[in-house]
């Protein structure tokens, strides 16, 4: 999978500056592919961070856009040139992020129900979920440090943090057009193993509310953002029959309230 990923960025039609791979102390094997002409490659010992990696590899370019690419997905050979060829003709645009092609088992997963605001002021809609895929991304590398990068310690939801972050304060862009390939839905993957991710989303969510200073407006919808998110929990959790679970995440939210009075 890595290769492939690889071998989609060498083959763009706009090449890249730099490519920089970061391998979390995998034990495959992945070492033995390299060196590769052109890929820049680091092994680090393993965190099981996704966004402290990330953020490593930002460390480690000069270049003035960045852009990033998980080992299980692929870009289109377009990609690239596509997203420069916007940023020449919106020169205020500071993060631009495009359509995605899902595909799991082989399948292509309709998008059809993503049906959100995509550009612009995506606060709102970023509370939802993640709404900007991390592997569609080509940003300022300016506008990454003004925000701190990727929390380096949050296992599932670090890119659901950032961005929520990010559009607090700042308008994004968007291509409608399906320039990367997600696989989906195999065992390597954080949401795969752990079947459910919002209980992460409240965590991240609370944190941010607590420690991030959001315009008035945005705390607000970030507060009935997370009341929401803990009473779908507690009933998905009661509709299962996980009383224990239910009661846990009624006296965290309990907690949360007492905490934002």
């Amino acid at each position: 999978m890595l290769l492939k990923a690889i071998e989609s960025v060498l083959e763009q039609t706009l090449k890249a500056t730099e490519i920089i791979v970061i391998d979390d102390g995998s034990t495959d094997g992945t070492s033995s592919i390299f060196p590769i002409k052109g890929v820049n490659y680091y092994k680090i010992d393993h965190c099981g961070y996704p966004g402290k990696v990330r953020n490593i590899g930002v460390d480690k370019t000069e270049c003035e856009y960045i852009a990033f690419l998980d080992s299980d997905d692929i870009w289109h050979k377009d990609k690239l040139k596509k997203q420069r060829d916007y940023f020449k003709a919106h020169p205020s645009c500071r993060l631009l992020h495009t359509k995605e092609l899902w595909v799991m088992n082989g399948r292509v997963i309709s998008q059809k129900k993503r049906k959100h605001k995509k550009s612009g002021d995506v606060f709102k809609e970023s509370l939802q979920g993640c709404i900007l895929g991390p592997s569609t991304v080509l940003m300022e590398k300016e506008l990454f440090n003004e925000f701190n990068g990727f929390n380096s310690k949050i296992e599932v939801g670090e890119d659901y943090d950032l961005w929520l972050r990010i559009t607090d304060r700042v308008e994004i862009d968007y291509i409608d057009d399906e320039l990367i390939t997600k696989n989906a839905g195999h065992g390597d993957q954080l949401s795969f193993k752990y079947g459910y991710i919002e209980p992460f989303k409240i965590e991240v969510l609370e944190n941010l509310i607590h420690n991030f200073e959001f315009q008035l407006d945005n705390r607000k919808k970030a507060i009935e953002s997370l009341i929401t998110k803990f009473d779908i929990v507690i009933n998905g959790c009661n509709k299962r029959s996980k009383a224990s679970e239910a009661s846990l995440f009624s006296s965290k939210k309990e907690s949360f309230l007492k905490s934002i009075k």
